[in-house]
């Protein structure tokens, strides 16, 4: 590489993409390009709030994917002028944290234990987990992520992501937990929040409540059972899929408009012989089975809603460990139950099938079906539902007023692309109550709140002990309400902690009040919100979205959007077109992998090749054509500036001129292409140009461009200005590749740049370019034909069409001649349309 005098590294030798990473990603940290400014008012800045990744191990292709169209974003809007607030977070608390510690040091957590701070790990996680206390329990998660988190941050060093990473944070860290437990108290002092003890779907595993937006249907196998209920006039058949909680039974339930049922006011269980009512309800539906229902506590939501709307009794028969109760539920005789006590659920069902086979109250055999059961998505046994005291707030699953207010709130912001906005809409209107926040976990935020105790030592739950603001982030579990001692846990007269954590959606759900400073740094808050930008998954507007836009809404001082617009990714699909992911095991390559066969810069151009909204397929084919598209652009530059500088030769040839005329359009077309935030456009058009760049321009010109004169000049000054003007626009895809080529000749940085403007550039007649590219290619295929390299002198050609045509052909004609090495060329004109080009070898 020779040195130009100027302080830059001039022109390589032979260039190479081969540690372009290693060179860039510590460079750009240390000269602090991508640092954002704080001193900007509003106008001045676009504010991104970036997904934080859940640490639970390593990431995949899907996060490359996504997370590149953030980055070409953010590139675009910094080299627009914008000051970019572009925060990177980590996601660290909740299940999958938990999870992945049992499992990697064979420990549980059991609070009940005292802390001991002189605990380590084994060396090798034992067989059987070994019980620690709630703390050490929470170091070992702290102790993960932050190895996590390393990792993680290396990758999006290497993949090229310009976040400031000034501005890091962490679900877990003091300022989140400081804000999530601040905006958890504003809704309770407005109402908005509340604790309630309902039936809640409860993950017998994880051993904790689940929350609608984290359910999923999978199909499973199961039975249908018809029972024979015994009415006052005759027997009452019903079809169930859970017989086992036929002692739960609390009534049966038909439509309304059924004659069959007309007048039948109760009935007697099989078998328990346990008198319930009959009720009508619009959701019964006489087409479906029998017609007519059994409400039981609990075996769907469906009686969860009966079970409210109709006011009915409660017996409650299974635990939260999943197993029926030791004792009987109220009204059920004991001797009966007494067989059911302490099973599993599907041994009480087996149990119940014989007891019902031998009494004759099973009418026929169990039949055979396939039907949709709710899990938790992280899950792997069927849900249940319990009944536990856990914590709301308020979404407008119950509240029409408040779920129109929500849907309005989806109407006003911007979408890319828009049809997914009817995926919000169609959550909001779906909502059956209220969002459920508490978790019976260990390794999240606490819930703020203490409960004073009675006399007896039992806690009034209407009996608040909230902390004082500035002590937040408080751990109830480990300090003491305002006015109480230690002394005072836990005994009668005393307090007691709430026992609980925040499901993670309750902290991840701030994020845009969490990064720019809402109650912690006013300045910085008024500077970068609302955000400019919400980029998310498909998958997640149910839940992150969703509740970012309702926290927004109810919190002091908000009450709006709190970003203008949401960009939504599609998902990655492997071979057999499913979405790829950890979960479902099918996430091969891991994204290191990748970034080190192919590059960061061929990664990333795979990766902006999928637009908002649109699933793309695993290419690896796609990679290597990125990698190609780099090094030419290495190649074509180190020709464009091996002439030196230009300095300000004046553009006067035609040819060059319609290049540069092309160039001007691909700015606008680029530029229109990300304010409408479809970079897969901008790519397209810059990528199909820099090609007609390379391929037809490069070698029309290259003759003129080593001679002399006022042609040379021109081609050569033409060639710099077309090369600035593609760097700029390569410039977000392929940050590496043009930064080093931006090195050879410019000072500074390319990422900031101005982004080229159209007027920087000529408006002149581009079909010229068009023109001499068709003829090249026609000279290009004869030769091809004829089986002779394309070095091959060509005597004589002819060129035949209209008059207009070829007047603009002999505009062109040393170019083409020197291109095409054509000694001498005939202009004939013809009646044809197009033009038509005949060589003589």
């Amino acid at each position: 590489m020779t040195d130009t005098g100027t302080g830059r590294p001039g022109l390589p030798e032979k260039p190479s993409l081969d540690g372009l990473e290693e060179k860039w990603a510590p460079h750009w940290q240390e000269e602090e390009t991508y640092a954002f400014d704080r001193s900007q008012e509003r106008a001045g800045v676009y504010a991104i709030d970036t997904p934080p990744p859940t640490v639970s191990g390593s990431l995949h292709i899907g996060h490359v994917f996504a997370y590149t169209h953030t980055d070409a974003v953010a590139r675009f809007q910094r080299m627009r002028g914008k000051t970019v607030f572009y925060p990177m977070g980590f996601d660290d608390n909740g299940l999958p944290t938990e999870r992945r510690v049992q499992n990697l040091f064979g420990v549980r957590c059991d609070p009940s234990l005292p802390y001991d701070p002189e605990w380590q790990p084994p060396a090798k996680a034992p067989k059987q987990q070994q019980a620690i206390s709630r703390r050490n329990f929470v170091e070992l998660c702290n102790r993960l992520t932050v190895e996590d988190e390393k990792g993680f941050e290396a990758l999006w060093r290497r993949l090229g992501l310009s976040v400031d990473w000034n501005l890091t944070y962490t679900t877990i860290g003091a300022k989140s937990r400081a804000v999530s437990q601040r905006a958890f108290l504003a809704n309770l002092a407005a109402g908005q929040a509340y604790s309630s003890e309902a039936p809640t779907l409860w993950d017998i595993g994880f051993r904790t409540a689940v929350a609608q937006a984290e359910l999923e249907d999978r199909e499973r196998p199961g039975a249908y059972h018809k029972l024979r209920f015994h009415g006052p006039d005759g027997p009452v058949e019903i079809d169930t899929t859970r017989p086992e909680l036929l002692p739960a039974c609390v009534a049966l339930v038909h439509h309304p408009d059924d004659p069959r049922f007309a007048g039948l006011t109760s009935v007697r269980t099989p078998f328990f012989d346990v008198e319930v009512p009959v009720r009508a309800h619009p959701l019964a539906s006489a087409d479906k089975g029998t017609g007519i229902a059994m409400v039981c506590t609990f075996g769907d939501l469906t009686d969860v809603v009966w079970w409210r709307d109709l006011d009915l009794g409660t017996r409650v028969v299974l635990g939260r460990d999943g197993r029926f109760l030791p004792d009987a539920p109220a009204g059920v005789p004991v001797a009966g139950y007494q067989g059911l006590a302490g099973l599993t659920v599907n041994a009480a069902r087996t149990e119940m099938v014989r007891i019902l086979r031998e009494t004759g109250d099973l009418i026929g055999e169990p039949r055979p079906v396939t039907h949709p059961v709710k899990f938790y998505e992280r899950g792997d046994r069927p849900l249940e539902i319990v009944t536990s005291r856990q914590w709301f707030i308020r979404n407008g699953g119950r509240d029409p007023e408040l779920r129109e207010s929500m849907l309005a709130r989806g109407r006003e912001l911007r979408w890319a692309p828009e049809n997914m906005r009817h995926r919000y809409e169609h959550w909001v209107n779906g909502l059956t109550g209220d969002w459920l926040i508490s978790r019976q976990r260990f390794f999240g935020v606490p819930i703020p709140v203490w409960y004073g105790l009675d006399a007896s030592g039992e806690p009034d739950y209407d009996r608040l002990l909230l902390p004082d603001d500035e002590a937040l982030p408080v751990d109830p579990s480990s300090e003491c309400p305002p006015g109480f001692t230690e002394a005072q846990r836990d005994v009668p007269g005393g307090f007691t902690a709430d026992p609980d954590v925040m499901d993670t959606w309750a902290t991840s759900s701030l994020t845009p009040q969490i990064v720019t400073g809402w109650s912690t740094d006013p300045d910085l808050h008024a500077r970068t919100y609302p955000m400019d930008l919400r980029p998310q998954g498909q998958e997640i507007i149910r839940t992150w979205l969703f509740t970012s836009v309702l926290r927004a809404a109810q919190l002091p001082g908000a009450g709006r959007l709190p970003w203008k617009r949401a960009m939504i990714n599609g998902w990655i699909l492997d071979p057999d077109h499913k979405k790829i992911s950890k979960s479902l095991g099918n996430a091969v390559e891991t994204p290191i992998d990748l970034l080190d066969r192919f590059g960061s810069d061929a990664v990333r151009y795979w990766a902006a090749g999928g637009r908002p909204g649109a699933d793309l397929a695993f290419e690896p084919a796609q990679l290597k054509v990125g990698r190609r598209l780099a090094m030419k652009l290495l190649n074509a530059s180190r020709f464009a500036l091996g002439f030196g500088d230009p300095a300000s030769a004046p553009v006067t040839e035609p040819l060059d001129l319609a290049m540069l005329g092309r160039l001007r359009e691909v700015v606008a077309t680029a530029t229109t292409a990300f304010e409408e935030y479809q970079h897969t456009d901008a790519l397209q058009a810059t990528e199909t140009f820099f090609w007609t760049f390379c391929d037809d321009y490069i070698e029309l010109v290259k003759d003129r461009a080593y001679g002399v004169g006022p042609g040379a000049d021109s081609a050569r000054a033409a060639l710099a200005t077309g090369l600035s003007v593609l760097l700029r626009l390569f410039a977000p895809f392929l940050p590496f590749v043009t930064e080093e080529v931006w090195s050879w000749w410019r000072d500074g940085s390319v990422h900031t740049a101005r982004w080229p403007d159209r007027d920087e550039l000529p408006e002149s007649d581009s079909s010229l370019l068009d023109l001499a590219g068709e003829a090249l290619r026609q000279v290009r295929r004869a030769k091809s034909d004829r089986k002779v390299s394309m070095r091959t002198e060509v005597p004589v050609a002819e060129a035949f069409g209209p008059a207009e045509l070829l007047e603009r052909l002999a505009l062109i004609d040393g170019d083409f001649r020197a291109a095409a090495r054509i000694g001498k060329l005939d202009l004939l004109r013809d009646r044809t349309s197009e033009l038509v080009i005949a060589c003589a070898f």
